[in-house]
């Protein structure tokens, strides 16, 4: 039951709806199928599925609102439901940024689902377990890793004749692997829509190669160096600029994007030109869905080309307050490159660090979008193109702004974290100090 087709889903949300005697109604219906195997040590250590539905009804009268989540589709419990999401809405106080509901919109429709990824038994989890497991103790190395699947659906419906579905499935794997002495750590991640797409084992032997190549790792001293960024070395950090654009921070001078007197940096050269970052939840790579939580559709558009900025996200409220169209976040984006290997990046550094992955990602300065954070699982001294040896790991002090100003090259992106991210070749990325991180 928990995953519901399209007219499924509809007839529930209008059953509700006719239950409301509210000024306007919103509901939200979505369930997901999980399932899911964990392994340390060289073993599997828990494999489970999980099934679920929840159900959301917003009721409001006037700018007064209540919300009420619940799990059950009886009829006798969705009229309670109701009842109790318009008790609620009479005893709040009036929201001064409520916006009415959406009426009906058009949605484009992404290719997310994927049957093969529907049909995932236990056996195949077990399988792609063991294809990470056995390679790691043939090397002498500790494997843990993590495997989740799973399909889902959400819809939503409201009073004034809105009603949006989509149906996805997904693939998350991640393993870290770790020699016996604990001085070397390999570590990987790989996500898709499509399992077919997804082998565990090639995914392992990259962790299996870093591990063993990170052991009896040097010194070195911090400082500004030239650094090869792997994506998951950088996506952390583009990722939080650019859900830092946020129009009304920046029109109210809370955000990098702020300028004097409510003026803002759109429209401005922000990074280097060769830098284009987009959405399109259309794109066959990482298709997501084509609209908000309130229902707003979204498309493909530039968030920075050519280095300028050219877009920043308005709410409802703020786009409303300002007489101009709203524009919803995206839920991934695209970052352009080349066809360069990280290989190529690699062979054409003189002397540099080459980063696999970023971690523990916190803000410093908002204003400058300063960030600190540690590299992990495999960082190394690059001379005259060759990874030469393993170095001890570092706490980074860097801006994204500062970061994509000081590009050198790029490289193919790839998929992470349901983005496309290419390998970066920065210059004097700044390192503060040593990590005992592994």
């Amino acid at each position: 039951m928990p995953i519901l087709s399209q007219d499924e889903s509809k007839k529930i949300l209008d059953k509700i709806l006719g239950f409301s005697s509210a000024d306007h109604c919103t509901v939200a219906l979505g369930g997901s199928e999980i399932g899911n195997i964990r392994y340390a040590r060289n073993n599997v250590t828990t494999s489970g599925i999980t099934s679920n539905i929840s159900l959301r009804i917003t009721s409001s009268f006037g700018k007064r609102s209540g919300t009420v989540t619940l799990n059950e589709l009886s009829d006798e419990a969705l009229k309670s439901a109701v009842g109790r999401a318009e008790e609620l809405a009479k005893l709040s106080p009036e929201n001064p940024e409520f916006v009415e509901p959406l009426g009906p919109q058009e949605y484009k429709e992404a290719k997310g689902f994927f049957e093969s990824t529907a049909k995932i038994n236990p056996d195949f989890r077990a399988q792609a377990a063991m294809d990470s497991i056995e390679p790691a103790k043939a090397k002498g190395l500790i494997a843990a890793g993590f495997l989740e699947d799973g399909v889902y659906f959400r819809s939503m419906s409201n009073s004034k004749g809105l009603f949006a579905y989509r149906k996805g499935s997904f693939a998350d794997f991640t393993v870290t692997m770790r020699t016996e002495d604990g001085t070397g750590s390999g570590w990987v991640t790989r996500d898709f829509n499509d399992i077919t797409k997804l082998d565990t084992a090639k995914a392992s032997s990259i962790a299996i190669d870093k591990a063993l190549n990170s052991k009896e790792a040097v010194t070195l001293e911090p400082g500004k160096y030239t650094v090869i960024l792997e994506p998951a070395a950088s996506v952390g950090l583009i990722e939080n600029m650019i859900y830092s654009m946020n129009a009304r921070s920046a029109e109210e001078g809370r955000s990098f994007m702020s300028k004097k007197d409510g003026e803002t940096k759109l429209g401005e050269l922000l990074v280097d030109p060769r830098i284009n970052i987009y959405a399109d939840p259309m794109n066959d790579e990482i298709p997501t869905s084509t609209w908000d939580g309130s229902g707003l559709p979204i498309n493909k558009m530039d968030i920075i080309k050519e280095g300028v900025a050219k877009n920043m996200f308005y709410g409802r409220y703020w786009a409303k307050e300002k007489g101009v169209d709203p524009v919803p976040y995206p839920n991934g984006f695209i970052m352009s490159g080349t066809d360069d290997s990280l290989e190529d990046l690699i062979k054409s550094t003189k002397k540099g660090i080459l980063v696999t992955r970023t971690w523990y990602i916190r803000s410093v300065d908002r204003q400058t979008l300063l960030y600190t954070g540690l590299t992990r699982d495999g960082t190394f001294y690059v001379e005259d193109g060759k990874i030469k040896y393993p170095v001890k790991n570092f706490r980074f002090n860097e801006s994204p702004i500062i970061m994509l100003n000081n590009l050198e090259r790029l490289g193919k992106p790839t998929r992470i974290d349901g983005n496309l991210v290419p390998p970066m070749k920065i210059n004097d990325f700044t390192f503060t100090s040593l990590s005992d991180a592994i």
